[in-house]
């Protein structure tokens, strides 16, 4: 698809169909806000289905529901660097250093400020539940969230050797479809919504293995697999992927998460913080 995509909707509005113009409507009158949804949010907000909007997505000629939040994030005013110019942390190539810095600053915090309101005390207690008793937990992640899985897996490995992170997905798949009802999966899915996912939800649904997920959409395919859900803040546009300011708030989440989990057993996590730690003094100069 080339051009303006709301454009695009304007021009093809009469042709659509009943269920279509009412999400057509939604978009045109939302079209910022739009971008920054889960197709679960959208359908709710809109009052379409799921499925009317996947139609949607093809009838203008976009593969999915993702590629139309794309081009949603570029027909609206970008900055000259390819950021979303509608926030106040906006930066150009006109910002001073010492601006582009700031700007990152409050950024980074209004994620760490919306993660610990979004923050629920007895979801933390269940995932510290579930990851403490089991015999392997998984961390698990595709993309920008991989990375956040191994930062999981590298922090609670100076605690206990139960924590194994695996990075290619045919791989994920394949432990996953081998792992029992005493493992865990500790995934990261900043939409809670991709294939590969969603592939691993099902077999460790099938496997009975218990699942805690961090996202940002708390109505994201991903939760309807999942045992336990733990919500970071920041809304991060299709064109700001990856972004620091989504990762700081999984981060985190996965301090929180380590410091309970410890806080169960202390003077065995305590010893075996102090023995990993004597293992690396070696390797440094």
């Amino acid at each position: 698809m080339t051009g303006n995509i709301l454009e695009l909707i304007t021009e093809r509005y009469h042709s659509l169909t009943r269920s279509s113009r009412k999400l057509a409507d939604f978009i045109l009158a939302n079209s910022h806000d739009a971008q920054y949804m889960s197709i679960s949010s959208l359908a709710d907000s809109s009052g379409v289905s799921e499925a009317s909007i996947t139609r949607f997505c093809r009838s203008l000629g976009l593969s999915g529901y993702n590629n139309l939040k794309l081009a949603l994030a570029k027909a609206a005013y970008v900055t000259d660097i390819g950021d979303p110019s509608d926030s106040p942390d906006t930066i150009t190539s006109e910002d001073t250093l010492g601006s582009i810095f700031h700007k990152l600053y409050d950024s980074n915090i209004l994620s760490l400020n919306e993660t610990l309101e979004l923050l629920d005390e007895t979801q933390i207690s269940k995932a510290v539940d579930l990851i403490s008793l089991a015999d392997r937990v998984f961390c698990l992640g595709q993309g920008s969230s991989m990375v956040m899985a191994m930062e999981a897996w590298a922090r609670f490995s100076t605690a206990t050797s139960r924590f194994v992170h695996i990075e290619d997905s045919h791989m994920q798949v394949m432990n996953i479809s081998l792992a029992s009802e005493k493992d865990v999966i500790l995934f990261f899915s900043y939409s809670g919504s991709t294939k590969d996912m969603e592939d691993i939800m099902r077999i460790a649904r099938e496997r009975h293995v218990s699942v805690v997920l961090v996202t940002h959409f708390p109505n994201s395919r991903a939760t309807k697999y999942a045992d336990v859900v733990l919500l970071c803040g920041y809304n991060e546009s299709p064109l700001q992927s990856g972004s620091v300011a989504a990762k700081l708030g999984q981060l985190f989440i996965i301090e929180c998460l380590y410091y309970v989990f410890c806080k169960r057993s202390p003077e065995i996590y305590s010893k075996a913080r102090s023995s990993t730690a004597e293992a690396i003094m070696p390797k440094l100069l």
